[in-house]
């Protein structure tokens, strides 16, 4: 193998699991580091910078930095990322004065956002700085779109949303509430130089079965959370099945406790193996009496003189065909007595306002054609993110693609190629403060992941407004910080300082490190003193030693960066090295280190 290029700042950016998986690209190391400093606002601004909304994801992301945290490789659950970012937002003192502004002086390009949700919000701060001006057009009364409408009050409080939202807006953002856009032709002529579609997946699938048009009881997921989000229904049944087991289903039901179900059951067509809600959003449903109900298959509405009196269900065993392929047969026939039903089984996108004979590509699903990378269409200068752009994702890629399309609009405005995209930097410094003292916490802590507190059930159920979680105090955070194993801290090696001495080897408690002949990357995996057998994982192969003109090779996957290979090294072969991976925005570009500190 040719030897590993540690100056790209690609490489050790994947060695950080956790910011790697991100997508936006979040420095989650070191935003911990600060935390256990005690350094709250700059733990909050260093997560805006990438993710734009610190509070509101600290209560809603969808976490998935958490299942590629390297802890889970030691002792099975992540160090909570989500929740300490929550803890540098509920914790941060005044940073308005830190935020970016606006310049007085426009640049003469003026860009519409279509929709007030994440992604149009994030690509209004990214562009807002750089002296545009930005109209921002939203059919409801306020911002927030599907973080409004379809996160309840009792995971996303208003004022943590709307405080966030604030410090968009009042970097001078032309704000058009109860202003749907109805025609993109008629926008386009109104002399915009770029146009971004963030609307979101707005309209909810249904379920075409007997006996659905018959009563007014049976409701759709996101619409009928948008009427409680804007206060239309306060009331249901004290009887309700909810039909779908994603995380609008996961919201729906939590809800449905809240506004006078007593007996609220989820109904799932398969087993838990296969339910797309998140561990912790079942967890939270089922720790508030939600009963889950798996391998039922709804069948029909059952409703007489026009009032739902349930639905009855096939209950059903998965088998697999001869092809291979996963097939369901009916067991038995059951019935369930409901006063509403909530139908949570997806979401769609819908554009009646873009007319199909001006030149954007639909296709076969009746979404648009928008390339991955620039998140521009087939018409040049309209952009889409966020669910508008491929169907329902979560937050943190909306805020992803109002980044990129932030870049794209910036290039597009000003003559440059959509694909010259700008490059990533990095710094790499040594944390090194004497021969055997490094400048972060490499103990390793054995505590267990802490546990979140919440209100008391049934004051919780009281009311849509009442938050659930009550988040670490300070004392937790500073426990939980400690189990972070500092990936970001990379075991950097200069081989020609090598004297093969083996210590590293002998030292390491996690047997990633092997000094050996070179050879193909199959067989040096297996070669290794513990195969390296994560092919998601790189390895790292140096050049040769000055000695016997071997390698040294490490497995990235193994390693839970302790330091101990740098301390026992005799001559400083090895380095502890902080790595800073540095994330261009529009505007704003980067640059690499080519030499460390």
């Amino acid at each position: 193998m040719q030897p590993t290029d540690t100056r790209d700042p690609q490489y050790y950016h994947k060695v950080v699991d956790c910011q790697w998986a991100c997508p936006a690209h979040t420095n989650v190391p070191e935003y911990i580091r600060l935390i256990a400093q005690g350094r709250y606002s700059d733990a909050y601004m260093l997560n805006r910078a990438s993710n734009v909304f610190p509070g509101i994801l600290g209560r809603t992301c969808d976490r998935p930095c958490e299942p590629a945290c390297r802890r889970t490789r030691v002792d099975g659950k992540p160090v909570a990322i989500c929740r300490l970012k929550r803890v540098a937002a509920d914790l941060r003192e005044d940073i308005t004065d830190r935020l970016p502004k606006a310049p007085p002086v426009k640049n003469g390009k003026r860009v519409a956002l279509i929709g007030g949700g994440p992604a149009s919000l994030t690509v209004a701060n990214d562009l807002l700085p750089q002296g545009y001006e930005v109209v921002l057009f939203e059919k409801h009364d306020k911002l927030g779109g599907l973080m409004l409408t379809n996160i309840p009050a009792f995971r996303l409080p208003a004022k943590v949303l709307n405080e966030e939202i604030a410090y968009v807006v009042d970097m001078g953002l032309d704000v058009r509430l109860n202003t749907p856009v109805e025609s993109m032709k008629g926008l386009l002529d109104d002399g915009f130089d770029a146009v971004f579609v963030g609307v979101g997946a707005p309209r909810g699938k249904n379920l075409e079965l007997p006996g659905r048009y018959d009563s007014d009881r049976v409701h759709i997921g996101i619409d009928w959370l948008e009427s409680v989000a804007f206060q239309h229904i306060d009331t249901i049944g004290e009887r309700v099945l909810v039909i779908g087991v994603g995380n609008t289903a996961m919201d729906c039901c939590r809800t449905a406790k809240r506004l006078g179900g007593t007996d609220v059951k989820v109904m799932a067509r398969r087993g838990r193996a296969d339910f797309k809600a998140s561990d912790w959003e079942l967890e939270d449903a089922e720790g508030e009496q939600v009963e889950v109900m798996e391998y039922h298959s709804p069948k029909a509405f059952v409703v007489e003189d026009g009032q739902l009196r349930g639905m009855t269900f096939d209950v059903v065993e998965w088998y697999e065909d001869d092809k291979g392929k996963q097939r369901s047969r009916a067991v038995e026939e059951v019935f369930i007595p409901a006063d509403d039903v909530i139908v949570a089984i997806g979401q769609e996108n819908a554009f009646p306002w873009i007319e199909r004979d001006m030149g954007i590509e639909f296709n076969d699903w009746d979404m648009p054609v928008v390339d991955r990378g620039t998140m521009q269409c087939s018409l040049p200068g309209v952009f889409f993110g966020g669910d508008a752009a491929w169907g329902p994702e979560n937050i943190i890629w909306a805020v992803e693609h109002g980044h990129q399309a932030a870049i794209s609009i910036h290039n597009h405005c000003h003559g440059i190629p959509l694909a010259e995209r700008p490059d990533y930097g990095m710094n790499l410094v040594s944390q090194k403060m004497g021969i055997h003292e490094w400048s972060y916490s490499n103990d390793y802590d054995p505590n267990a992941r802490t546990a979140m507190r919440y209100v008391d059930l049934r004051d919780r159920l009281a009311g849509i407004g009442v938050e659930a979680e009550l988040g670490y105090d300070v004392d937790e955070a500073a426990r939980e910080v400690e189990r972070c194993l500092n990936c970001d801290i990379q075991t950097d090696f200069t081989a020609n300082l090598c004297i093969e001495c083996d210590a590293c080897i002998d030292v390491c408690p996690l047997h990633c490190l092997t000094i050996t002949e070179n050879g193909t990357e199959v067989e040096l995996r297996q070669r290794l003193t513990a195969p390296a057998e994560n092919l998601k994982q790189d390895i790292y192969v140096s050049e040769e030693l000055p000695q016997t003109r071997r390698v040294m090779v490490k497995d990235e996957d193994l390693c839970v960066h302790c330091g101990l290979c740098a301390e026992r090294c005799p001559t400083a072969a090895w380095d502890m090295r902080k790595f800073d991976l540095l994330v261009p925005y529009a505007g704003h570009d980067t640059w690499a280190t080519t030499a460390a500190l």
